[in-house]
């Protein structure tokens, strides 16, 4: 499955807005900080339909979550949609992180929404429960140690 670096823009309404257009901009984990053996995995959960793409956002950053915008240290993927959806982190570095991801079945590179509402998937780390608008810094924050690890993000879909 190969994966192509991307970025994203604030809120579930533009979420995904500006991710085809800072793809340009978006920059690879500082090579310091970065260690070579660790790798996390995801496994994505209740997908819809295979059309379209993945977009993932994986920050250290509260201010920059859930969309990543803005943040040079933010890590993103964007991946073909897939029955067994899977998504991989190389050489990312031990720490604290927040994680976002949408379903862009149309593959506009944004969250499609109808007055707010998303129309297409999203998901977040730690799979907190989905109120009005996304989910706070500290319910979706988890800890990776570095070497290997799997998580699984279950996608939601309103509409």
């Amino acid at each position: 499955m190969k994966a192509v670096s991307v970025s994203s823009t604030a809120g579930y309404a533009g979420f995904g807005a500006a991710l085809l257009l800072a793809a340009a901009l978006a920059r690879p984990l500082p090579l310091s900080a970065a260690t070579t053996d660790s790798e996390l995995e995801l496994t994505i959960e209740n997908l819809r339909s295979v059309r379209g793409f993945l977009l993932v956002c994986l920050t250290q950053n509260e201010r920059h979550f859930p969309d990543c915008k803005g943040d040079p240290k933010a890590a993103r993927k964007m991946v073909q949609a897939s029955k067994e959806a899977r998504v991989v982190f190389m050489g990312l570095p031990p720490g604290r992180y927040a994680l976002s991801l949408i379903h862009d079945e149309n593959g506009n590179g944004k969250l499609d929404t109808a007055l707010g509402i998303p129309r297409e998937g999203f998901g977040f780390s730690r799979n907190p429960t989905i109120r009005f608008g996304p989910p706070r810094f500290d319910e979706v924050i988890f800890t990776f140690a570095g070497g290997k690890e799997d998580h699984a993000v279950r996608l939601r879909y309103i509409l």
